[in-house]
């Protein structure tokens, strides 16, 4: 009598391969930062002056939503070009909204694991005047699933994505500049 080959390698094989498919299929989402052309996820945070905003705080305004941390070498380089941007602005409904993912206090680790600096000094250092949120906890940053920091998302009056810069740039560039006027004018 002959054995005849056994299909269990075969069943088990395929099944561990259809578990990572669904698996795979059902995270994809949260590996993928928030998509151009789509809405701008609502968030909640606290200015360090302690007002509380939303994104519907800006309303009609074309937002530059910047995720940041004290300790991020790149995040510190393109803040002076930031607080240049907010000044060829001003006056006009353009609003930049840094977003410290620095930890509760000074030291303890924040959301990506980084000990904590001080934002309030930080922003005080380079005299910035544009609006420094406080995320110790990183919701802002999971729910726009951004890669890391710095990251920015340019948002237009409508509330839709329209650019992701990942990594730090110069933001007083000529076509940054460009780019926000045609969304002030609504000609994107």
């Amino acid at each position: 009598m002959s054995k005849k080959p056994s299909n269990l390698p075969y069943i088990i094989t395929a099944i561990v391969a259809l578990g990572l498919i669904i698996t795979a299929w059902t995270w994809r989402d949260r590996f993928q930062s928030a998509g151009i052309g789509a809405p701008a996820p609502a968030f909640e945070a606290v200015k360090l002056d302690g007002e509380r905003v939303t994104l519907d705080t800006y309303r009609d305004q074309v937002v530059l939503l910047n995720v940041w941390a004290t300790w991020c070498p790149p995040c510190r380089y393109e803040m002076p070009s930031m607080q240049r941007l907010y000044e060829a602005f001003e006056g006009q409904d353009f609003e930049i909204v840094a977003v410290s993912v620095d930890g509760r206090q000074r030291g303890a680790p924040g959301p990506m694991g980084q000990p904590a600096g001080d934002p309030w000094a930080f922003g005080d250092s380079l005299s910035l005047t544009f609006p420094i949120v406080w995320d110790p906890e990183g919701r802002i940053m999971r729910s726009y699933r951004t890669t890391g920091v710095p990251e920015s998302y340019l948002i237009g009056r409508t509330g839709l994505i329209y650019r992701r810069v990942a990594g730090a740039t110069e933001w007083d560039r000529p076509e940054y500049i460009d780019f926000i006027q045609r969304l002030l004018d609504q000609e994107i």
